[in-house]
């Protein structure tokens, strides 16, 4: 073998690796970091440079002639400095030339809007620029969900604020110059910080709505009774102890919201807020309720989670126009039989109580739809019966009051007496005059409360009489529900003049007489549950007509009379055999807020409904037609009738 190929066997055996043997180790691979200066991570700290350029050129025109300025949910952490200047004249619009005006005069400065309403919401704002104070013409200034922790007093010179929301912030207080501003009527400071109200918010003198929930508010200064225009008051979590005296003072005050607080009492004089109709207290520490001597205005009392032990009597008589009353989880004992008293009552919520007994002159509240009384000791009603709900508990209280009252030789007017209270007692006190006969109120009654009612009696016709002194007497509201009337009574037309409010649900009516068309105060009339098909063509000049509801009746359409009332605000029209929307005619009701179709026979839905921008509350669900969907109705008003306007042809 040649010495060549000898060195080259030797090369390959000292070359090969074997297999036990391991590599040597390599040295680490350091990457030298990114040089690109381009790079900027999702989350970051805004520059002042970002925040100036969100209010584009567009925005700024835009701003300039609708007097509107929306910069909601862009992420500011500073508010654009270009912003403060925004109703002084740019040098673009002073610099145009006459030819330029002539083509495009709507961009020349003296024909744009100062600014007036300016939306700041949802960005990360800690604080707002003493050169606010440039913007004089703002009415509205919305600021909600920043984190600001103060504001400037100069807020104070925006002589023409009228509302002003810096709810969900962090702001503990006011600037002092702030309650100087003559024209602020709408003020929300909830979710914020404070420990309490400046005394001087009494300086406020045209405030109408203020919302201070969600703080940590110990009392309410005195001097608040100063807000005399004050027209809703709402404070629910926070931790104040005691009302102070003059809040009956606010005689304007029509909602009252104190939920989740720590009170025990309530003023024993809350009859002076005469104008009140909604109160909410739950979740407090109140032991009892004032009789409300005054209230009559009241529809709404929330008092359930609180340690109250028994519901006044006088309550009761005192309440007319009351159509919710939650006491549930209290430590009421005793249901009084004055409940029947409270002839409007809707809702009565007394769940996890300690009541044992249901008084049968429950039976007797025509309008009660709710009756909650799960987690009460009640022995003298069977659990299947409670479990059947309110219809089954009434039916059984009602059966109750009959059978006893037969057993004593009594008819359907004793009913209540041999319940424990007297007819003459739920009348007002004093003995029928004679001229009234026995089943109906007597004068006092119908004085005291305005409203002549008479329900569940099987009444098929009603005595002129009783008309004529309803007339004398003022009287303005009539309820006849849950009689056998086939028709109006013909005595009706001796309060043509007077009657606002006319309620005969649940009869047998199967027409309505032309003489409907001379009510002229009517504002409410309810004519569900009937036999009707059809209206008359003179009620179409109700013009003073709110809210009608014609549910569960047999009407293939909507009457083509409904679509003159001009004034209708409310129609509940669900649970027919209505087959088609008429939308030319819904376009004439320019007032028409609320629409409630359910439950009939509609196959299609005209996309062009979609155009009805005062329809606020739209209900459709239970009808045979395809599109929207079922999942679309879900989601509400406003995606209904998004949906509706996309599919307008073009």
């Amino acid at each position: 073998m040649s010495d060549k190929a000898v060195r080259g066997r030797g090369n390959l055996s000292t070359s090969r690796i074997t297999r036990c043997a391991q590599s040597p180790r390599q040295a680490p691979v350091v990457h030298s970091p990114r040089t690109n200066c381009a790079f900027r991570p999702i989350f970051h700290e805004r520059s002042t440079h970002e925040d100036d350029q969100v209010l584009t050129q567009e925005l700024w025109k835009l701003a300039r002639k609708s007097g509107t300025l929306n910069l909601s949910n862009k992420a500011l952490a500073r508010v654009p400095k270009r912003l403060y200047d925004i109703n002084e004249a740019d040098a673009d619009s002073k610099a145009v030339n006459l030819e330029e005006l002539t083509i495009k005069e709507e961009d020349a400065w003296w024909n744009q809007v100062p600014l007036n309403n300016l939306d700041l919401s949802s960005n990360t704002l800690t604080h707002i620029s003493p050169k606010i104070e440039n913007l004089q013409s703002l009415t509205v200034l919305t600021l909600h969900d920043n984190a600001l922790v103060e504001l400037p007093p100069e807020i104070g010179k925006l002589e023409k604020l009228m509302r002003l929301n810096v709810s969900h912030n962090k702001l503990s207080q006011l600037p002092r110059e702030m309650y100087s501003l003559p024209e602020l009527r709408h003020l929300n400071i909830s979710y914020n910080e404070f420990d309490e109200l400046n005394p001087d918010i009494s300086d406020l003198h045209m405030l109408e709505f203020l919302d201070g929930g969600h703080n940590n508010i110990q009392s309410l200064p005195g001097g608040i009774g100063f807000l005399v225009r004050l027209t809703a008051l709402l404070l629910p979590n926070n931790h104040i102890k005691e009302l102070p005296p003059d809040l009956v003072n606010m005689r304007s005050l029509q909602k009252i919201d104190l939920m989740h607080n720590d009170l025990t009492s309530l003023p024993e004089d809350m009859g002076l807020l005469r104008k009140l109709e909604c109160l909410y207290l739950q979740h407090n520490d109140i032991l009892e309720l004032p009789e409300f001597e005054g209230n009559e205005a009241l529809s709404e009392l929330h008092a359930s989670n609180n340690f109250i032990k028994i519901i006044p009597k006088a309550m009761c008589s005192n309440l007319p126009h009351l159509k919710i009353l939650d006491l549930r989880d209290n430590k009421i004992t005793e249901l009084p039989d004055e409940l029947c008293l409270l002839r409007n009552l809707n809702r009565l919520d007394v769940s996890n109580n300690t009541v044992s007994v249901l008084p049968v002159t429950l039976s007797s509240l025509a309008h009660l739809i709710s009756l909650q009384v799960e987690g009460n000791p009640i022995k003298t009603i069977r659990r299947d019966i409670l479990q059947c709900g309110t219809t089954r508990i009434l039916k059984t209280l009602h059966d109750r009051a009959m059978a006893k009252a037969k057993e004593e030789g009594g008819g359907i007017d004793d009913a209540s007496t041999s319940a424990g209270i007297s007819v003459t007692r739920l009348r007002g006190g004093q003995m029928d005059d004679g001229d009234i006969p026995g089943n109906f109120p007597d004068r006092y009654k119908l004085r005291h409360t305005r409203t002549l009612a008479v329900n569940l009696e099987e009444l098929t016709s009603v005595p002129d009489q009783v008309f004529q002194i309803a007339r004398d007497e003022g009287v303005h509201v009539v309820d006849f529900a849950r009689n056998q009337l086939s028709t109006l009574p013909n005595g009706l037309q001796h309060m043509k003049d007077l009657v606002t409010e006319l309620v005969l649900s649940n009869n047998v009516i199967g027409y309505v007489p032309q003489f409907i068309s001379q009510f002229t105060r009517i504002s409410f009339l309810n004519l569900s549950n009937n036999l009707l098909n059809d209206l008359p063509t003179e009620f179409g000049v109700l013009n003073t007509l709110r809210e009608l509801n014609i549910a569960n009746n047999r009407f293939p359409c909507i009457p083509n009379c409904v679509y003159e009332l001009q004034g209708l605000e409310i129609l509940i029209a669900s649970e027919n055999h209505i087959k088609m929307l008429n939308v030319s005619g819904l376009q004439n009701m320019r007032r028409l807020s609320t629409l409630d179709l359910r439950n009939n026979d509609i196959e299609t839905v005209p996309p062009i409904l979609g155009n009805l921008t005062n329809i606020t509350h739209l209900e459709l669900v239970g009808n045979p037609f395809r599109q929207p969907r079922h999942q679309i109705l879900m989601k509400g008003t406003d995606a209904i009738m998004s949906y509706l306007r996309d599919r307008i042809p073009t």
